[in-house]
């Protein structure tokens, strides 16, 4: 253990690199939680979408890593790092400037079609940030290197929260009605109502690609450092050898679950105090309970990563598995603030969870892991499918979010939230079963 504690997590002569790639961690944190209040935004300014329908924001952005990981890891497999993360970049710009066309032509579908271009972009991203990290450096302190750098993921998903609220559910003018004053509205000047909504949905994403761009533009100009070359196997070998691994299968199974868990919390919580809102008469503003829980989840990221030093991270993944399970019930069986309360804290301890699953799974992988990088990134197909699922738990007594009381009690919008408890206990599983492998 001290000899641990004596192995830089980085290394002096590649500060500056890892710096670099670490800020590309901020920037796909932007666009995920600027777009997690989006289906709440959407269905102010879509009235006509039902809370499934809604959710296919999700859907449509996150289905993008899955589309586009195994191709991404294919390109830097055959040209390189630097190479993947320019044409990453490329596509996140250009679907972050489509947002214009979509608003113009005040189109679902293609606002739906731009995020899914902008996460084709940050599978890119993802593919080659992660496993270039965790190159950075020792293997004894790969997962803690990468932890490092994914704690300055929230700080971008703080800022994507802070420039929803503030630029685009603040100034929504179809949240200044109530419903049936907006009903009552005439076609006239419901249709002025959402060019204006759309145009502003629009803006941030546009402003996004010019930011992207810039960052480009740097990147260009900076000398990446090499990584070292492995014996490089054959595409079939390196498939035979990760189907072969158990270790990495369970942590691409881990993986979907736990970012499954994360865009529920992150996305229903809108709809969970909405309904507070409406139970108790109160005027509680959801954006800052979920920047609460993204401050949460960076405390915890930062103590996560500082636990790592003298705990096993499978252990610490059990421990905060366990954690997320408690506080995912409170979020189901307590109403008011309390749930409320036991929503927020889940974060705490989803906080290490990729980075921690994603350093465990590519543990001691050669020329494989960028490959087996690419399944780790298609796992976060989880956001895509199981926000689709707790809306339609939503949708089950039609579009309230309490029109069924399950067990006579319970919301249906507090139910939903048994999925990322059910989704946690498998990231706890993982844990355990990898700890106890480290063990032997």
């Amino acid at each position: 253990m001290n000899k641990l504690k004596n192995i830089p997590v980085v290394r002096k002569e590649l500060l500056f690199p890892f710096i670099i790639i670490t800020s590309l961690f901020a920037l796909w944190g932007i666009a995920n939680d600027l777009t997690n209040p989006m289906v709440s935004a959407f269905k102010k300014v879509m009235p006509e979408l039902s809370n499934v329908q809604a959710s296919l924001v999700q859907f449509a952005f996150y289905f993008g890593y899955f589309f586009m990981a195994l191709p991404a890891a294919l390109f830097i497999r055959k040209y390189s790092y630097k190479s993947g993360i320019i044409l990453g970049l490329v596509l996140y710009a250009t679907g972050a400037f489509l947002f214009y066309p979509a608003a113009a032509n005040e189109e679902f579908n293609y606002f739906l079609i731009s995020l899914w271009v902008i996460t084709c972009g940050l599978a890119f991203l993802e593919t080659t940030s992660n496993p270039l990290i965790l190159m950075m450096g020792d293997k004894e302190t790969a997962t803690q290197r990468l932890n490092l750098a994914q704690a300055f993921n929230p700080i971008g998903s703080l800022s994507g929260m802070i420039i929803a609220q503030v630029f685009v559910i603040g100034a929504l003018r179809s949240d200044d009605y109530t419903t049936e004053a907006y009903n009552a509205l005439t076609s006239e000047e419901l249709a002025a109502i959402r060019e204006n909504d759309l145009s502003v949905i629009s803006v941030p994403y546009i402003a996004l690609g010019v930011l992207v761009l810039a960052i480009m533009a740097i990147i260009i100009v900076t000398k990446m450092p090499k990584t070292a070359e492995e014996d490089k196997m054959s595409l079939s070998e390196s498939f035979k050898k990760l189907f072969a691994n158990k270790n990495y299968i369970y942590g691409v199974i881990a993986q979907a679950f736990y970012v499954g868990a994360q865009i529920m919390c992150w996305t229903y919580i809108f709809q969970y105090v909405d309904n507070i809102n409406e139970t108790y008469g109160m005027e509680l503003t959801a954006t800052y309970f979920n920047v609460a829980a993204m401050v949460s989840f960076l405390v915890g990221r930062w103590i996560g990563t500082a636990l790592m030093k003298t705990i096993n991270p499978s252990k610490l993944l059990m421990l905060f598995g366990i954690g997320g399970v408690i506080c995912a019930a409170g979020a189901v069986v307590l109403s008011g603030m309390a749930g409320l309360i036991s929503l927020v804290a889940i974060s705490v301890f989803m906080s290490i969870m990729f980075p921690t699953i994603y350093g465990i799974a590519l543990k001691n992988m050669g020329d494989e892991a960028k490959i087996g990088s690419a399944g780790l990134v298609m796992a976060i197909v989880g956001g895509a499918l199981m926000p689709v699922l707790q809306g339609s738990i939503l949708d089950w007594g039609g579009s309230g979010f309490s029109d069924v009381k399950v067990l006579g009690f319970i919301p249906e919008v507090n139910f939903s939230f048994i999925l990322p408890l059910i989704c946690l206990a498998v990231v706890s599983l993982y844990g355990y079963t990898t700890f106890k492998l480290s063990k032997k």
